[in-house]
């Protein structure tokens, strides 16, 4: 069962989204906010697997609220909801450690994959989402290096990407910075994004299950 917090300041975006999570059987709503302070400490005391964040809400905004969870390491997948496409709203909110973002105008079934997306490890980014990055030119990704990223954005740790690629923690990690330095990434989030942009990898390797899973 994936455990979520919603925090939104709408009332009606509220009772949709309770009429809508009540209706998925692997889904269980634990909680619902309507300010960042409230949803944080809700976050803080619950740990969901997931938090449904509005980006524009009273005192702590949802980017703010991602920020948080990320600088206090909770296990807690931010995936933002917003209204607004705007690249500055999706570049703070992935730069804050968010691992996805929905707009409100999707249908349900796709806010309902997202959750399932990030529960899981992975992140779910619009299609949309490749226009945040520049077209500036990147030095290409080894083969390896590719094949790290591709791992990471599965969830995996880094000691789980050494053990299968029969190479040392200490070799991933260098095959990431790496990455990032080529990419101009500063985390993980920004790597897959620039990744997908750059043509280093395709949104359906990034969204298919792990192969070793299960």
């Amino acid at each position: 069962m994936i455990r979520v917090i919603v925090a939104d300041d709408h009332p009606l975006t509220m009772e949709g989204l309770k009429a809508l999570l009540a209706r998925e059987e692997d889904i269980s709503l634990e909680g619902e906010y309507s300010d960042g302070e409230s949803a944080l400490a809700g976050i803080v005391e619950k740990v969901p697997h997931v938090a449904l964040l509005d980006i524009r809400m009273p005192g702590l905004d949802g980017v703010a609220v991602a920020k948080r969870v990320t600088q206090m390491r909770l296990k807690t997948a931010c995936l933002m909801l917003t209204s607004y496409d705007a690249k500055p709203y999706v570049a703070a909110s992935l730069k804050a450690g968010a691992k996805g973002y929905v707009l409100k105008t999707l249908p349900p079934d796709v806010i309902c994959e997202a959750i399932r997306t990030v529960s899981s490890g992975r992140l779910f980014l619009d299609l949309e989402a490749s226009d945040l990055v520049a077209s500036d030119p990147v030095e290409d990704l080894s083969q390896r290096e590719r094949e790290v990223l591709l791992m990471a954005s599965k969830g995996l740790s880094s000691k789980e990407i050494a053990s299968r690629l029969i190479i040392s923690d200490r070799t991933v990690q260098a095959h990431l910075a790496s990455v990032y330095q080529k990419l101009g990434a500063r985390n993980k989030t920004e790597a897959l994004l620039l990744g997908l942009k750059h043509g280093f990898m395709t949104l359906d390797q990034l969204l298919a299950p792990d192969q070793e899973e299960g």
